[in-house]
């Protein structure tokens, strides 16, 4: 008892300390210097470490504190966060337990009282002082609520450590003089000291109640008494503005309208203008916000209301700005709703059932060390890899999965405005990514000339077609064409750069899309993907980057951003956001969400940029707008999808055989088809094969291209490390855009200059689907 006395921890007190942590079976544990400070509790190396340098930080409000022994106790959030913690005594360890438990309880308390307290919106008091008091009485509130919840936590340790005193009391009455008497005054003056820890918090905390109590009693009863006579005004306020409301409206409904003659010529003199008014529609519409254009930036506040008085005029300007007729649908209304569906995609009947089940996933262990051991003294390329990093798609397969929300191209294909359409192909740009959330798997890498046809004309009016064109580097082709008058087709080569904890994967090559009535061509590449621990942990993607859609014809453009996650970041995780603007910069729709979720869109009424120390700070640009709707949502995974590699509905069916399909399509796959059917193993043995298959292909195709070269070429052999389907050398953004060296012509598609970009790329040259409908297929290499 010796032992330089601990400050006391009292309720709300940053409480600071040495302990000891488990780091890990060799160093076992290790001192470090613990701040416990407003519900978080954080650990650095040292004193001095403070300043700049945090170890790691655990939020007390979700985590679970529990006791092992006289010194050691253990500190978890649920599986994502354990700390092992080591006392120097029994009295320090119920100090930090206790410091702790008023923590948690606190942090507990705060957690909805922060959650309601940033959900109101309450709107001005006609007066400074009002809003003043208001502020002040809920703060007093909160605080005094505070202090009575840390009341009782108090009052409960207190019984809990009296209860304990009063057994060592009971047990030292029965002890005999002899060698365990000092062992039990030990362990009741230790009881003891908790006890008096425990009642000086308690103490503290009445002291505290007290003060504030006779402090702001008055006040508090003044300020109250204020907000009631203020609540009654308010209320006798908006009785009268409901009723002359009610009285404008039913003048404005009895009003005539004026021909377009007579009109605002900035309308489209074409027909009637169109009575817009209506005050039901104006509510619903008329809710502006604040959006900035950085993506930590965005805020949802209520507008000025002299945006409200004159949001009729600046609803119409906005929509002959867009040079929008009388027939077509402003986007705000009915154009970029996400609920209704075409007559036409209404009335489509399936003509086959698809499967909605694959095998279950089995439960293979996978043996790292045995995947290395065989790797010693062998090149890099020639490292076979195993199924159990795969999923039963092939890349090709996942490619045809960017159709998964069709649907957002066949609205887009009915706009008449191109910023209209630009949202609807912004949209469809993210949901590309919403399947990838959960598939940590390996897609197969195809063989080169493996092609996969996906054909949904009758059930969704679209067929696709993909072909691997390289090899070296590995390169995919793709071009999909629907009924609905849009066309998209892409070349995608992907590059990777492992960086010991994760796995960076950057796609090369543009995507396009084309619509054949408005005839705008839009452009677009992908971001960046990345797969975190790769050597220890459980594996999960990330998406972030940014991406630039632009449409050639008009020079509209849709800059997203897709933000990285961070663990100290308070947004959203997988947050992206965008602005959508014309040719001259003005933006007009501000788009939100996230990539596995949903986007909404708002449209900008109007834009101010502050200056670098004006009242938004860091904001440049902060954008007026409507209300946010939806655009896009992304479908529920189907029931048992997590023992199905997480697939979604369209990936289920993917690999499903058909009949007519070509003989190098990706369902023929047949290692492919044995991994689907849990015959790992034996999926192994075919995968080699088909490896092993293609580098002799490669070497005979190889060989025949140097007899046909000049003298000086003969002889030369290809190098070693150029061979191999599942590891080759990444391709660079120089290497993919110089040209492919595989010496080989695919079957589908032809290796052109794009007119509109001025890229080299793979463009369909026609012939597949006639072929299919003949059933000819001699020309077809064997890959298989």
């Amino acid at each position: 008892m010796s032992e330089p006395k601990a400050p006391t921890p009292a309720p709300g007190d940053t409480y600071k300390g040495w302990l000891f942590k488990w780091t890990n079976y060799i160093k076992g544990y290790q001192r470090r210097w613990f701040v416990l400070s407003n519900g978080l509790l954080s650990y650095y190396r040292t004193q001095a470490e403070m300043g700049h340098t945090c170890r790691g930080t655990i939020n007390l409000a979700t985590a679970n504190i529990a006791v092992e022994d006289s010194c050691n106790f253990v500190i978890s959030n649920g599986g994502t966060q354990t700390y092992h913690l080591k006392a120097s005594s029994e009295v320090e360890r119920q100090r930090w337990i206790t410091a702790l438990e008023l923590a948690k309880a606190k942090a507990v308390r705060m957690q909805p009282e922060s959650d309601e307290s940033g959900d109101d919106s309450t709107p001005p008091a006609s007066g400074q002082g009002a809003g003043s008091r208001n502020s002040e009485v809920q703060s007093t509130l909160r605080t005094l609520s505070s202090k009575v919840e840390d009341l009782s936590t108090c009052n409960d340790l207190i019984a809990k450590h009296g209860s304990a005193l009063q057994r060592s009391l009971s047990e030292l009455e029965g002890v005999r003089l002899g060698g365990e008497t000092s062992e039990k005054f030990r362990q009741v003056t230790e009881r003891a000291t908790l006890f008096r820890i425990t009642s000086n918090a308690m103490i503290n905390a009445c002291q505290d109640f007290l003060t504030l109590a006779q402090t702001h009693s008055k006040r508090w009863q003044k300020a109250l008494q204020s907000e009631r006579e203020q609540r009654v005004r308010l209320e006798e306020t908006l009785e009268q503005l409901a009723k002359q409301h009610n009285h404008l409206e039913r003048a404005f409904r009895g009003a005539t309208v004026l021909p377009s003659s007579q009109s605002n010529p900035s309308i489209d003199s074409k027909g009637p203008v169109p009575v817009k008014g209506d005050a039901s529609d104006e509510d619903d519409e008329n809710e502006f916000f604040d959006a900035c254009e950085d993506v930590q930036e965005f805020i949802t506040v209520p507008a000025d209301p002299k945006y409200h008085r004159r949001s009729g005029s600046n609803v119409s300007g906005i929509s002959s700005e867009l040079g929008m007729d009388d027939g077509t649908t402003s986007l705000d209304e009915q154009s970029l709703a996400s609920n209704p569906e075409s007559p036409q995609s209404q009335e489509l009947v399936p003509v086959r059932k698809r499967r909605s089940r694959i095998p279950d996933k089995p439960n293979y262990s996978l043996n790292l060390w045995s995947i290395m051991k065989n790797c010693i003294g062998k090149e890099l390329s020639k490292i076979p890899m195993p199924v159990n990093f795969n999923e039963p798609l092939s890349m090709l397969q996942r490619l045809s999965e960017d159709l998964e929300y069709y649907e957002l191209l066949d609205r887009g294909a009915k706009c008449q405005n191109s910023l209209e359409q630009m949202c609807y192909v912004a949209a469809f740009t993210v949901s590309s990514y919403s399947t990838t959330v959960h598939r940590t798997g390996k897609p197969f890498n195809p063989l080169l000339g493996e092609t996969f046809e996906l054909d949904r004309v009758q059930e969704s009016g679209y067929r696709s077609l993909c072909e691997q064109v390289s090899h070296h580097p590995p390169a995919a082709a793709h071009h999909a064409i629907s009924e609905r008058g849009w066309t998209l087709r892409q070349e995608i080569a992907l590059a990777s750069k492992f960086r010991g904890k994760y796995l960076s994967i950057m796609p090369l090559g543009s995507i396009h899309c084309i619509f054949e009535k408005s005839t705008n061509h839009y452009t677009w590449k992908k971001v960046t993907t990345t797969v975190h621990n790769i050597i220890v942990g459980k594996l999960w993607i990330d998406q972030s980057g940014e991406i630039d859609v632009v449409n050639h014809k008009t020079g509209d453009r849709c800059h997203l951003k897709f933000a990285p996650y961070s663990y100290f970041s308070r947004d959203v995780a997988r947050k992206v956001t965008g602005v959508v603007t014309d040719k001259d910069g003005k933006a007009h729709y501000v788009l939100s969400g996230t990539w596995d979720e949903k986007m909404e869109y708002s449209r900008v009424m109007q834009s101010s940029r502050g200056g670098e120390n004006g009242a938004e700070g860091r904001q440049k640009t902060v954008y007026q707008t409507l209300k946010a709707k939806e655009l896009w949502r992304k479908t529920p995974l189907p029931e048992g999808a997590e023992n199905m590699y997480y697939f979604s509905t369209l990936a289920l069916t993917l690999n499903e055989p058909e009949e007519g399909v070509a003989p190098t399509d990706s369902r023929r796959r047949p290692d492919q088809r044995l991994m689907e059917q849990g015959r790992w193993e034996e999926a192994n043995a075919e995968k080699q094969r088909l490896e092993e298959k293609q580098r002799t292909v490669r070497r005979e195709r190889e060989r025949e291209a140097n007899r046909t070269a000049s003298p000086s070429e003969e002889g030369k052999e290809p190098a070693d490390g150029a061979e191999e389907v599942e590891i080759a050398s990444e391709p660079s953004e120089t290497t993919y855009k110089s040209g492919h060296q595989d010496n080989y012509t695919p079957m589908w598609f032809e290796r052109l200059v794009d007119p509109m970009t001025g890229e080299t790329t793979h463009i369909y040259k026609g012939g597949y689907w006639e072929a299919k409908e003949q059933g000819s297929w001699d020309s077809c290499p064997d890959i298989f």
